[in-house]
């Protein structure tokens, strides 16, 4: 268990987070979400212990183990990736020096009667035992699982480290962190650096896992098959949904539409109190009641309600000209690297409209195909471009073309054409770039940044094809939303290589998959797709025991419907009911507005000299008002229910 216990972090700026009070549970799987910039790997840090807060404490149970994958890892060894997992655990590396130790002595010795040499026999078996139960015999096979699950081939287990990019270094951490089965988990975006097949694995993994998980992702299909509780960081608190992240948007929104509301009248009790003072404050014999109603004003809370200005942007990626039926052909396309093969004898072209979706694990030539194409290297055979067409590319490596003496807005200004030139700033809000930051020097900028810039860029270019290679890394949820939205609705041709299903799924009408060095088209969906690649990887076939479980369900689902009648007939009734007390409602609230109304000019116009009398009209102003309270909360609960049965 974990318990934060107020605590606080401030920086110079001001607190990022204040008075935090948070119990996490054993199995608790967690998302955290939050704006960039809120404090989600502040915290990730703070609960690895890598930093202290400035406030408050974080309780742990004794001896407990965490695991912390983050995004600054540095991995410098000349280790081979299987060795470096193999002796990252000091327990069973000091049994395993114990036994080999005791073992020779063994073999050396000859006093086999003596008491020293029965006393080697029984560490010997002592030690074996607690290796036994260190799951030491099974290590090896959770190394190999491990590494596989997240991609590696075999023939590369014996390989330096030093050998990989930094997207497989990352794969090895996480692999070391995993196999070694912690009490705690924190993991900060794990999905960037993973192809679609491993992230999968990853999902399983953790789902089986019985220990505490906290996640940082932008990838929401992962936070919902992994997560069950999502923890937001929003102005300096932290919110608390006991659910996975889709299921957190959809009450975050209901919280937010509750709270605009109650916002809404808030404000107009501040406006009625603010008149009355106004009133009042110059009249000598009212100015104590003016008071009054200052210190109580001073002391309300003001509801604040954070607006979603990107999640309403529509951002529509131009078409330039409209080309002719087919935009690219491809004559027996082929690449390898020395002895290393990517593919060969491709003869392929493709049509005017085609969403192409680009597919495979790691290293099978994605991003080198697309170069291909581009002519940005050479390769076997040749490729065609149809009439008309126009070309945007966008590659992973893209921020390194940007003018690092342009600011982000200047570099947005020189693509941009027409009337999208005026939302040059809600474009940019969109990638995450706000207030003064669209005046920052592109020479200043992080990787993170300038990425999502040439992004930003990138949208604002005329085509009519577009060649994308990961481009949602280094975007947040709702950035994703924007340019998901762009591409359903652009009017030219696509092919996007990315791993993120949620992304993804419903944006494509093709896809290509690089597989044992040939390219497949195929024209079923996303998650057809990834079924079939995963039962083709674990060499499974849909058992008799699914079909029995198919049967099963069918039949259960006749029983349900016999029962669907009465239930539609009874929920029926409820929201009948439910809105005629929404109607009563909204008709009370009318008539005690307008009845506190005329209050307020009463007691604009009353002789407080008379105490009596005018207690007597102060009581009834409370009244009416609490009245008017008690009316919105039945009001609101009622729209609540009305609602929640409109989803059943």
């Amino acid at each position: 268990m974990i318990t934060l216990d107020n605590l606080g972090v401030h920086l110079p700026q001001g607190y990022l987070f204040k008075n935090i009070n948070l119990q996490i549970n054993k199995g608790d799987k967690i998302g955290l979400v939050g704006k960039n910039g809120a404090g989600k790997s502040t915290l990730l840090k703070l609960l690895a212990k890598w930093n202290s807060p400035s406030e408050g404490a974080i309780h742990t149970a004794k001896d407990t183990k965490i695991g912390f994958l983050t995004q600054e890892i540095d991995v410098d060894t000349a280790q081979s990736v299987f060795d470096y997992l193999k002796f990252s655990n000091e327990t069973l590396n000091q049994l395993t020096a114990q036994i080999d130790k005791i073992n020779n002595a063994l073999v050396t010795r000859t006093d086999y009667e003596s008491a020293s040499y029965l006393q080697l026999l029984d560490d010997l078996n002592l030690a074996n035992e607690q290796f036994a139960l260190f799951e030491g015999y099974q290590w090896e096979e959770k190394i190999i699982q491990a590494l596989k699950g997240l991609g590696f081939a075999e023939e590369k287990f014996q390989n330096s480290l030093n050998t990989f990019s930094g997207g497989w270094k990352m794969r090895a951490e996480l692999a070391k962190i995993l196999v070694n089965q912690p009490d705690v988990i924190l993991l900060d975006e794990p999905t960037n650096h993973l192809d679609i097949i491993s992230i999968g694995w990853l999902e399983q993994y953790l789902q089986r896992y019985d220990g505490i998980v906290i996640t940082i992702s932008h990838d929401r299909l992962f936070l919902d098959n992994v997560t069950k509780r999502t923890l937001e960081i929003i102005n300096g608190k932290i919110l608390d949904f006991p659910f996975p992240y889709s299921k957190y948007k959809e009450k975050r929104q209901e919280e937010m539409e509750r709270l605009l509301i109650a916002q809404k009248q808030q404000e107009k009790e501040i406006k009625r109190t603010e008149e009355l003072i106004d009133k009042f404050r110059a009249k000598a014999n009212k100015s104590a009641f003016a008071q009054s109603l200052i210190k109580k004003l001073d002391k309300t809370e003001r509801i604040e309600v954070e607006k979603d200005e990107v999640a309403k942007m529509k951002i529509a990626f131009p078409l330039s000209v409209q080309p002719g039926k087919w935009v690219l052909e491809m004559n027996d396309f082929g690449m390898a690297f020395g002895d290393n093969r990517l593919y060969h004898g491709i003869n392929l072209t493709v049509g005017r409209g085609e969403k192409i979706a680009l597919l495979g694990p790691n290293g099978v030539g994605k991003s080198t195909l697309l170069k291909q194409i581009m002519l940005q290297i050479k390769g076997e055979g040749t490729i065609n471009y149809g009439h008309n067409v126009e070309v945007t590319y966008f590659a992973q490596d893209q921020a390194d073309s940007l003018n690092p003496d342009l600011t982000v807005l200047e570099t947005v200004d020189l693509v941009a054409k027409g009337e999208i030139r005026k939302e040059l700033r809600s474009v940019l809000g969109a990638f995450l770039f706000s207030g003064e930051d669209v005046d920052k020097k592109v020479a200043v900028l992080s990787g993170g940044e300038r990425t999502r810039l040439a992004l930003c860029q990138l949208l604002l270019s005329p085509s009519n094809v577009l060649i994308l290679d990961e481009p949602t890394n280094h975007l947040d949820i709702q950035s994703k939303e924007v340019l998901k939205s762009a591409l359903l609705n652009y009017e030219g041709t696509f092919i996007i290589v990315s791993h993120d299903r949620e992304f993804l799924n419903g944006l494509t009408n093709r896809i290509w998959d690089i597989e044992d060095q040939n390219l497949k088209i195929h024209h079923f969906s996303l998650q057809e797709f990834l079924k079939r690649k995963v039962e083709k990887i674990q060499n499974t076939q849909p058992s008799q025991s699914n079909n029995a479980q198919k049967n099963q369900d069918e039949t259960q689902s006749k029983s349900d419907t016999i029962n669907d009648f009465e239930r539609n007939k009874a929920l029926k009734k409820e929201r009948n009911k439910l809105k005629n007390s929404i109607a009563k409602s909204e008709m009370e609230i009318d008539q005690l507005e307008s009845e506190i109304k005329k209050m307020d000019g009463i007691l604009a116009d009353l002789d407080y000299s008379d105490e009596a009398k005018a207690n007597e009209q102060l009581s009834v102003y409370a009244d009416l008002k609490k009245k008017l309270d008690d009316t919105l909360a039945l009001w609101e609960e009622a729209q609540m229910r009305l609602e929640e049965l409109k989803e059943k």
